[in-house]
């Protein structure tokens, strides 16, 4: 059977005022999102393989690096004392906030019925779990021991020995491992119709085969619809707290400590707000050029852009004020290593950071502001990538500047990254970007199912503004239920 040919709209005028764009119909949607996976490996993009290929040479990095401190020890890295945490941890809580936006699209805006997250939340929701998989990987390198992680973890054992709950690692450990599992179960529950969709586009037997296994039997039966409708929602209720409590958690890791300038109780919720700052950045750096490679501008629109963009206007404001309470913090205790670290903040070895996150979080931002701004693709390319670069700013700061000079001048030393320090954390985007270009090449990247509701729903829209009734009261799920007919 001949693979069917793709089929051809009319490119439509982008004012940034639609979250669809005009021309769709709902076998455009299925055809031209679903081919991007089950095209053959010869019709392979050369885009896709240049960017894969530079991907899998990183993440042979990350071994290479990964190896060699198996070997010798993490005295490869800067760490010092009394900086003991060093580019390990500054990477980790950089990796968990990247991944925050995938859970606040998929579950916050799901509760909150924003239709606008349909075309951006699978996409978002897989860059989640290849992040978190990129920070798991720091806490149990920088452990020393890395072979004996399983310790942490309290399970029968003849050593007559168990974790210490009281210790932040603990933590950690709990709070990473049920935020990846949930999000796991959460993006392959809403994988379930688009499985049904390509088994019945495949024309290859295996492939037809291999999608069907994984649709675990999807049939768009009424009874389907109600269990997957139970189950998203019952997954997004569990994934909303966990977008507070996980970085809450991480947040508590500095706070519970007596190091000048951890120990305030506005970590937790400028954690929170800075994870979801950093992870939209990320998101629009990565979306915008792959809706131009593979042509989803009628789904991913300006609109779509604008709104992302506001997002991270308010919550980069919001970090900007912890940074303003962390000054008026310092300045009102009448602490003297309170007020010693701001003056090293702002004139001591490493101010350069701190100037810098400044520009990037604070400064940067503001053109935000105006609408041209944020519908110019250019300038969110730009702000989001001073933003990225910003929040990896933020976290040196607050680690690194707070325990280069701790309370003993005796004791105060300078932290200088390794060449392992770097070559791992690149390694770490090798890891990151093999699982989006894999994900990208097997799995639809947009929500075809819930895109078609919302193509679905726009119709009634217009039907009730031109003054016409549709007798049928269905929500349209026949049409998104995954299988041929709909096509």
């Amino acid at each position: 059977m001949a693979q069917a040919q793709p089929l051809r709209t009319r490119p439509q005028a982008d004012n940034g005022e639609q979250y669809l764009l005009p021309g769709e119909t709902y076998g455009s949607m299925s055809q031209k999102i679903g081919d991007v996976p089950l095209t053959a490996p010869l019709k392979t993009p050369r885009g896709w393989l240049v960017g894969f290929t530079v991907a899998f040479l990183l993440l042979m990095v990350f071994l290479m690096s990964v190896t060699w401190l198996f070997i010798r020890g993490v005295g490869i890295w800067g760490i010092n004392i009394p900086v003991g945490w060093g580019m390990d941890i500054i990477n980790f809580v950089w990796w968990i906030g990247i991944g925050h936006a995938g859970t606040l699209i998929s579950a916050i805006l799901l509760l909150l019925n924003q239709g606008w997250r349909n075309s951006i939340n699978r996409f978002a929701e897989a860059m989640t779990l290849f992040a978190v998989a990129c920070a798991s990987m720091y806490p149990i390198l920088h452990l020393g021991r890395p072979w004996l992680f399983y310790w942490l973890i309290p399970y029968p054992n003849t050593h007559g020995m168990w974790p210490n709950f009281r210790s932040a690692l603990d933590w950690d450990v709990f709070a990473i491992s049920t935020y990846a599992s949930v999000s796991l179960v959460f993006w392959l529950v809403g994988l379930l119709p688009d499985f049904a969709t390509l088994r019945d586009r495949a024309t290859n037997i295996w492939v037809k085969r291999l999608y069907g296994l994984a649709a675990l039997g999807w049939r768009g039966s009424a009874r389907h619809w109600h269990r997957y409708e139970m189950a998203s929602l019952l997954l997004a209720g569990l994934s909303t707290p966990l977008v507070v409590s996980v970085h809450s958690i991480i947040s508590l890791d500095f706070a519970i400590s007596q190091v000048p300038g951890w120990q305030v109780t506005v970590f937790p919720p400028y954690f929170v707000a800075g994870a979801v700052f950093a992870g939209f950045a990320m998101v629009l750096l990565l979306m915008i050029p792959i809706r131009s490679f593979y042509g989803f501008q009628n789904y991913i629109t300006v609109r779509h852009l604008d709104v992302m963009a506001k997002v991270m206007l308010a919550t980069g404001m919001i970090v900007v004020y912890g940074y303003f309470m962390e000054v008026f913090a310092s300045l009102y205790s009448g602490n003297t290593y309170e007020e010693y670290l701001l003056y090293n903040r702002l004139s001591g070895p490493s101010a350069w950071a701190y100037w810098g996150l400044l520009f990037c979080n604070a400064v940067a931002i503001q053109p935000l502001w105006f609408r041209r701004v944020r519908q110019s693709i250019p300038a969110l390319l730009v702000i989001s990538a001073i933003v990225s670069v910003g929040m990896w700013l933020e976290r040196y700061v607050i680690i690194v500047i707070s325990l280069e000079r701790e309370f003993l001048p005796s004791s105060w030393d300078v932290y200088i990254p390794t060449f392992w320090d770097w070559s791992l954390y690149l390694g770490t985007f090798g890891l990151f970007f093999t699982l989006l270009f894999l994900f990208i090449r097997v799995l639809p990247m947009i929500n075809i199912f819930e895109m078609r509701l919302f193509l679905r729903q726009e119709e009634e829209r217009s039907r009730m503004r031109a003054g016409h009734h549709d007798d049928d009261p269905g929500t349209g799920r026949d049409i998104a239920s995954g299988t041929a007919s709909a096509d």
